[in-house]
């Protein structure tokens, strides 16, 4: 079995600020964005993981992030309340 990669998506607030990241280790890396390791997430206080999807390669996931960060707010905002319509903060569900 390979390695998996993660696309994630960290929230300040519903409809607030957005940060959108690929990591090979998803519970350490929300971690860190909650230890204000990233500065962006520091700033903007970006602590909540409102999104992820997992890849089978980094060459995927690469993709994907990429197309994420172009597509418009709406689209994103959209992506997320599909996928956690009450913008909860999903770092709790994946460490239990």
């Amino acid at each position: 079995m390979g390695k998996s990669y993660w696309i994630h998506i960290l929230a300040s607030q519903k409809n607030g600020t957005l940060y959108i990241g690929i990591t090979s280790d998803l519970i350490k890396r929300i971690w860190q964005h909650k230890e204000n390791y990233s500065k962006f997430t520091k700033k903007y206080d970006v602590h909540r993981l409102v999104y992820f999807e997992k890849h089978e390669s980094s060459e995927a996931a690469i993709r994907k992030e990429k197309l994420l960060k172009f597509w418009k707010r709406k689209w994103k905002l959209t992506l997320i309340e599909r996928f956690n319509p009450n913008w909860e903060d999903l770092y709790y569900t994946i460490i239990s």
